[in-house]
């Protein structure tokens, strides 16, 4: 296997180095204006903001949905913004809270690729899910356009995503949750520009966002994965209410010997964003996917081949006598639930996931339930797959999701498939109308109107004409 290069993300601890980073930020959030996007970054931000809104529909009916409104009623809170998919109205923070925890809540949600071949997986940050709620709220407080929406959106997650890709990469590894601990100053940065700061002032945002940024990957399998989310979000709203005020905060939390970067990566790599920011917008190189299914993104690659070979061999369940899957060391690290018990669990098992596309032929919301993680078939099934390392996959690579199958049939024959990337990413992209498509399957799940559904559709497609962001809002309660 070729060895990647290694960055050297821990020097000697220089008090000048990066100095004026976080500046750098701010300076990008207050000084980007809307004209500045480029057409096709718009389009792309289109998409992952219709799937966004889709999942925390689908969200909203979810376990956790339903303890999140119990939560709030008992706080008895009086506001002017939206929890997608109830009629609450709450003080901004807590929608970017509820909806945060809604659009994560199925793992369902778009992620960022990495341009460093030492980021394991080759995945950094969920984008959408801390960014999107802080924008949303802020806007429908404020009563604020689209336009302005999608560009506090953009600033956020391009904020976001460069700042993951700049963090050691142990960061990971040891057990932070990105989309936690990096959503908080896309949420901050979002919140920040609706608000019309000066770059001081978005420093200052940033700082107090960063003071509470956390997410520990143990929660994974768990409802507490989604709270990352929404707290990371809340976090973000509330750093800038509190920097409107004139909360004070030091001017560089991301570079200082004590910030960010030192305190939860042990260094970074100033290259990989400053200077970077916009240049290019991450969403054009190297792209955030959009997920077809409703599991971990290590599961894509080889559900995507699995259906494939499903469908171009013409095979059934009755016709299968073992399963091998096998990827990168790495992968089973995260897929950790190889007998899984519960829909959760599921979300984190190439087992279940190869299970139920040889079973059902489909791995939507429908069947990522308790009742169907736990049908005798569904069980039986599992135990015929095979989940491990496999050499190929293993020299490939860890910034890919290379994921080799190998499907033994009764008759003696074996069919074999090997997939890098899955459905739905920069490689083999989506369409809005796919995207609309999944956003349809997540409104029925919620049981959403259909009049309701279709102009939801309409309205993020044309989202920058749109002169109060109410106007979408007001088609995301019941």
């Amino acid at each position: 296997m070729n060895a990647a290069p290694i960055k050297k993300y821990t020097p000697e601890i220089d008090p000048n180095r990066g100095r004026g980073l976080t500046e750098y930020v701010a300076r990008f959030v207050v000084e980007t204006n809307y004209e500045d996007l480029p057409d096709e970054l718009i389009k792309l931000g289109k998409k992952s903001i219709l799937d966004g809104l889709g999942l925390a529909l689908s969200g909203s009916v979810a376990k956790s949905g339903e303890l999140i409104r119990a939560y709030l009623h008992s706080l008895h809170l009086a506001g002017n913004t939206t929890v997608i998919g109830n009629d609450l109205k709450v003080p901004s923070r807590f929608a970017a809270f509820a909806n945060g925890i809604g659009i994560h809540a199925d793992d369902y949600d778009d992620t960022q690729l990495a341009v460093g071949k030492d980021r394991v997986y080759g995945l950094l940050t969920h984008p959408t899910a801390p960014a999107l709620p802080a924008a949303l709220a802020v806007a429908e407080a404020d009563g604020l356009s689209g336009r302005e929406m999608m560009l506090a959106y953009h600033l956020g997650v391009e904020v976001e995503c460069k700042i993951s890709e700049a963090i050691s990469p142990r960061h990971y590894q040891h057990g932070f949750h990105s989309t936690a601990t990096c959503g908080t100053f896309a949420a901050a940065c979002a919140a920040a520009k609706l608000r019309n700061f000066d770059a001081e002032t978005v420093q200052r945002a940033l700082a107090i966002s960063g003071s509470q940024s956390a997410g520990l990957r143990e929660n994974f399998g768990s409802m507490t994965k989604p709270f990352h989310a929404g707290r990371s979000s809340e976090s973000g709203v509330i750093a800038a209410e509190l920097a409107a005020l004139g909360w004070s905060a030091t001017d560089q939390i991301l570079e200082a010997p004590r910030g960010f970067f030192q305190a939860h990566g042990g260094g970074y790599d100033v290259a990989s964003i400053e200077g970077k920011l916009g240049y290019p917008w991450t969403f054009l190189n190297p792209g955030v996917s959009i997920k077809p299914h409703p599991s971990g993104s290590l599961t894509h690659p080889g559900m995507t081949e699995m259906l494939r070979l499903i469908n171009g061999h013409n095979i059934t369940a009755d016709q299968i006598d073992s399963v091998a899957v096998g990827t990168n060391h790495n992968m089973p690290n995260a897929l950790i639930h190889h007998r899984p018990v519960n829909e959760l669990q599921a979300k984190f098992s190439m087992e279940f996931c190869m299970a139920i596309l040889l079973l059902d032929g489909r791995g939507g919301l429908p069947e990522f339930t308790d009742e169907v993680v736990n049908r005798p078939d569904v069980k039986a099934m599992i135990e015929r797959v095979h989940f491990g390392v496999h050499p190929e996959a293993e020299a490939a690579g860890y910034d890919k999701m290379t994921t080799i199958i190998d499907i033994k049939l009764k008759d003696g024959q074996t069919i074999s498939g090997r997939a890098d990337f899955g459905k739905g990413s920069p490689q083999n992209p989506m369409s809005y109308d796919e995207v609309a498509d999944k956003f349809r399957e997540c409104a029925t799940f919620a049981k959403w109107p259909n009049a309701k559904t279709e102009a939801i559709v309409k309205c993020v497609q044309d989202l920058d004409a749109v002169p109060r962001v109410s106007e979408l809002t007001s088609l995301l309660v019941p």
